[in-house]
């Protein structure tokens, strides 16, 4: 029962201990993010380190020159009633009327009579070779400990000159506080020696200094704070504008083109405020006269398609009755009668194709998704361009799943989109083999159609979906397109909210990636098919690979 229980508490143990460096990374995360977003943060960091590290020194060469005057002039008074005292005992011991004892006592009461208590003003340490006088100190509660081994020694070798050196001053309760010693030797008639220490405590000094310290950290934290609080109300002035500013270009991009900055006063940010509402009312005007121009565009399309089709459906008709009586024709007006019924097609093909444009730029094309056997889909379309495809010499492959593939799809869309782009590779296949893939995974089904053909230069990816452009301007149409497919292809996947996208190099052919969501409104995340192909040689990869994603 104990060992679980102890297993209990190391599963919390480990449980917490995870959860707070979650925590941690968490918030490292977003001081992170506000540390990139945040051009205030970072002033105010910056002023905040920078300012500390200018007050810190500031602050270390204050309290330097004000700790080194005050151990100086303490030094100086010490030396000097030091050197007055050993004088004085020097004197009392040339007295040859007195003993060494009478002179040392003299000396231990001159102490004493100063009126300072225990570890209280100067104390006096006497060192000799007499038993009586061995390591005397007044007051009593002062060990002769207070002077140090190596003191006594330049004591010792002097030669009457008096010693300094700071030490503690330690009493017989154990305190202890700092002191500056100043010692001499002390030379009788008979040729005694005696070392006499004179220690001036240092607390008065060392409480001076600390209350400098106090203040100057107190007043260097405070002026800290100030400085960035004065950086952040003047950044603060300066930021707001700009945030300001970006809102308003965040709800232009967004369509709200009426936006505009408030303008206060007269100063820079309001002569930039004014200049950024100035080119925001531009762009208004130009964008309306944009729409307005591509409305009428669109109309125009529209209105000509819709009224080309009742003279082209007359034409069609009288066409079909020359066609079908062609034999009865010389030949050379039979072959313009095979020539009309083709360029009739053709024409019917792009204007139908207009139509559909209109439509897209109407916003009027509607998905009418169901569930969709992909792998049928892929060969209905393998089996409508075949007879293309044997035309041009070229042989359609099919490499398909063994398990059901169903997404939810609009077939005539999806049907179209794919036959688009596998006449495209059959066209410009130059007789090689084309391939048509389908992959799925849980989110989506992707299938890329591959030709081994003339392929696409780098600068020619990013225009391969855009209306009537021709990788060659020079090149026939042996098929008769229009120029449209692929772009109407692309709007075909939009309207799904797949993706369409495009890799190729130059006399490596192109490869198109077609990627769906299985239902209906998903979201794609990723395809389960690579763009670049894998045949694609080793040694001869694009310069670059291209992609367009619809």
């Amino acid at each position: 029962m104990a060992a679980t229980t102890d297993d209990g508490y190391r599963v919390r143990g480990r449980l917490a201990l995870a959860e707070a460096r979650h925590a941690l990374r968490r918030r490292t995360r977003r001081l992170r993010r506000q540390w990139r977003r945040s051009l205030q943060v970072r002033v105010g960091v910056s002023t905040l380190v920078l300012s500390a590290i200018v007050v810190g020194l500031v602050a270390m060469t204050l309290v330097n020159r004000v700790v080194d005057g005050l151990i100086n002039a303490k030094q100086r008074v010490a030396l000097a009633e030091a050197t007055s005292g050993f004088t004085a005992a020097q004197a009392l011991a040339g007295n040859e009327k007195l003993t060494s004892i009478d002179v040392i006592n003299r000396l231990a009461s001159g102490v004493a009579n100063r009126g300072s208590g225990p570890g209280e003003g100067v104390s006096l340490v006497i060192l000799g070779t007499k038993p009586e006088v061995a390591g005397r100190a007044v007051p009593d509660d002062v060990l002769d400990s207070s002077v140090t081994p190596a003191l006594r020694r330049a004591v010792l070798a002097a030669d009457a000159r008096p010693v300094y050196a700071y030490t503690a001053l330690r009493h017989r309760d154990g305190r202890a506080e700092p002191a500056l010693a100043v010692g001499a030797p002390l030379l009788f008639p008979t040729s005694e020696l005696y070392q006499l220490y004179y220690l001036f405590p240092l607390r008065q000094e060392e409480q001076t200094i600390s209350l400098v310290r106090r203040t100057v950290a107190l007043t260097g934290g405070a002026l800290v704070l100030l400085l960035v609080g004065i950086a952040w109300l003047v950044t603060r002035q300066v930021v707001t504008p700009v945030r300001m500013a970006a809102r308003t270009a965040e709800r232009l991009s967004a369509g709200r083109l009426t936006e505009r900055m408030a303008v206060r006063g007269e100063d820079d940010l309001a002569r930039l405020a004014t200049s950024f509402n100035r080119m925001a009312r531009n762009l208004q005007r130009q964008i309306e006269q944009l729409e307005e121009l591509s409305r009428l565009q669109r109309r125009f399309v529209s209105d000509v398609s819709h009224e080309l089709r009742t003279p082209l459906t007359t034409v069609r008709m009288a066409a079909d009755v020359i066609h079908e009586a062609r034999s009865a024709f010389s030949p050379q007006v039979a072959r313009s009668a095979e020539l009309l019924q083709t360029e009739l097609d053709r024409f019917e093909s792009l204007l139908a194709d207009l139509l559909e444009i209109s439509r897209y730029d109407a916003g009027a094309a509607l998905l009418e998704a169901e569930p969709t056997d992909m792998r049928a889909l892929v060969r209905r379309v393998a089996t409508a361009v075949e007879p293309l495809a044997t035309r041009r010499g070229s042989l359609v492959q099919l490499r398909l799943p063994t398990s059901s593939c169903v997404a939810e799809v609009d077939p005539r869309r999806i049907e179209r989109v794919l036959r688009n782009l596998v006449v495209n590779a059959v066209e410009h296949g130059e007789g090689r083999p084309v391939t048509l893939s389908l992959g799925q995974d849980e989110g989506s089904v992707a299938v890329t159609v591959r030709d081994h053909g003339v392929g696409l230069r780098p600068d020619e990816v990013s225009q391969v979906f855009d209306r009537f452009w021709r990788a060659d301007p020079a090149r026939s149409r042996t098929t008769g397109g229009t120029g449209l497919g692929l772009s109407i292809a692309l709007e075909d996947t939009n309207l799904h909210a797949g993706w369409l996208q495009v890799w190729g190099a130059p006399t490596l052919g192109t490869q198109f990636r077609l990627t769906l969501p299985r239902r209906a409104g998903g979201e794609l995340a990723g395809s389960p098919l690579p763009l670049e192909p894998r045949d694609a040689p080793a040694d001869r990869l694009p310069v670059p690979a291209g992609r367009v994603d619809g």
